[in-house]
C-alpha cells in the first residue's frame, strides 16, 4: 500500500496542509494515520476521496453536504435514496450554472465581436458601430 505525506497531497490536489488538516478536522477525511513523529500518513483511500472532494468543491457542492454524501456512502443500502436526492439535485445545479455560463458566453461573445468592429473602424477611420448590430444570434 502506498502512503503520501502531507506535502505530496498539497502538491497533487493543490491544496494547502492547512486545507487537508480542516478537512480532517471536520470529518471530510477519516482514518488519517500518524507517523511516531506525529506526521499524518495519507493512503490510496484518501487520494480517491480528495479526488471526489475536489470535484464537489469545484461545482459548488457546499462541505455539510459533503459530508452527508461520506455520511451516506458509510452505509449504502440504508441510504442509496438520500445519495440519490443528494448527487441528482447537484447535477441539476451543475446543469443550471452551465446554462448561466453559457448565456453568460454569449455575451461575451458579442461584446467581442463589437469591440472587434470598434477597432475595424478606428484603423479604418469609419463611423462605430452600434452595439445592436452585434446581435447573440449573429
Amino acid at each position: 500500500m502506498r502512503t503520501y505525506s502531507i506535502k505530496e497531497l498539497s502538491k497533487c490536489f493543490h491544496l494547502s496542509a492547512s486545507t487537508l488538516r480542516y478537512y480532517e478536522e471536520i470529518g471530510l477525511l477519516k482514518n488519517v494515520q500518524r507517523t511516531p513523529n506525529n506526521q499524518r500518513i495519507y493512503t490510496d483511500e484518501h487520494i480517491g476521496r480528495l479526488g471526489s472532494i475536489a470535484c464537489f468543491k469545484n461545482t459548488g457542492l457546499p462541505i455539510s453536504k459533503m459530508l452527508d454524501f461520506f455520511h451516506y456512502e458509510e452505509n449504502i443500502p440504508e441510504h442509496i435514496d438520500d445519495i440519490i436526492s443528494l448527487m441528482s439535485e447537484h447535477e441539476a445545479h451543475i446543469q443550471e450554472e452551465i446554462r448561466k455560463m453559457q448565456t453568460d458566453l454569449l455575451h461575451i461573445q458579442q461584446k467581442v465581436r463589437f469591440y472587434h468592429g470598434i477597432k475595424e473602424a478606428i484603423h479604418s477611420d469609419k463611423e462605430w458601430p452600434c452595439w445592436n448590430d452585434y446581435s447573440r444570434e449573429s
